[in-house]
């Protein structure tokens, strides 16, 4: 069976404004991964895999991810930096597949969600561990409350998405359409300005997949050259923080919006 060019999948599987999707895209995928994926998507046309599968591999390689942590050194940083960006990919791929075998369904996009909450989460977890050193890197003795910290950033990361997903829940089971983008603005002028310069510095996106597995590389990298895990540490901190912090803000935000309503 032969493969679709570049120039005829192109619209099939990026629908005109799938790059311009205010929630639904990833500043990395509008920057590159869409371009990786779109010719990944046309070599993996006639696999035997269905789209759903390959959602499957895209949490495994998510998850995987967390666990990398576990290995001491630069190298875990690295290999969990990189099995991020192929989760990545592969999240393009999953539906690109999708849409072009006509295999869209509900089943695949709870699979998605569900994928999206197992890595960050694995992810955040893994930091932890990485920072209480269970292979005594620093020759003291195992400290779990970094692992504690890095499961409380996992938590919130995990909320912060429960959050939002809810509000479809919700509305579903009162009856009402899905939410627009225009009832997502606080009514509050307040809490508009804040929302705003929240969205203008987007440190919230610091606890997601990609953002949390920079931070991490670079921490990782600092640490090498510093001899210890005190970057490590610092990431796992500020990344608890905010998804704290975060958590609180979008639940406040959501509560203020006519999203409920």
């Amino acid at each position: 069976m032969s493969r679709p060019s570049v120039a005829e999948l192109r619209p099939i599987v990026h629908p005109g404004g799938i790059k311009d999707r205010r929630n639904g895209e990833h500043w990395a995928g509008r920057m590159y991964m869409r371009e990786i994926s779109l010719r990944c998507t046309r070599f993996l046309i006639n696999s035997p895999l269905s789209a759903n599968q390959y959602t499957g591999l895209m949490i495994v390689a998510g998850v995987a991810a967390g666990a990398a942590l576990l290995i001491p050194g630069l190298a875990g940083a690295v290999l969990g930096a990189l099995l991020i960006q192929l989760y990545l990919l592969l999240d393009c791929v999953d539906g690109e597949l999708a849409r072009y075998r006509k295999q869209t369904s509900i089943t695949g996009v709870y699979l998605d969600r569900v994928g999206h909450y197992l890595s960050e989460a694995a992810l955040l977890v893994g930091l932890g561990v990485r920072a209480a050193d269970i292979f005594h890197r620093d020759g003291g003795t195992t400290q779990w409350g970094w692992a504690f910290l890095g499961t409380l950033a996992a938590l919130g990361a995990i909320l912060i998405k429960a959050e939002t997903d809810l509000v479809d829940v919700a509305r579903s089971r009162s009856g009402l359409p899905a939410v627009e983008d225009s009832a997502s603005a606080p009514r509050s002028s307040g809490l508009a300005l804040a929302r705003r310069a929240a969205a203008a510095l987007k440190f919230h996106r610091l606890v997601g997949g990609v953002e949390a597995s920079l931070v991490i590389l670079a921490a990782g990298i600092a640490d090498m050259i510093h001899g210890d895990l005190l970057f490590t540490r610092i990431a796992v901190a500020a990344l608890a923080a905010i998804a704290v912090l975060q958590t609180v803000l979008h639940l406040v935000s959501i509560l203020a919006s006519s999203r409920l309503r």
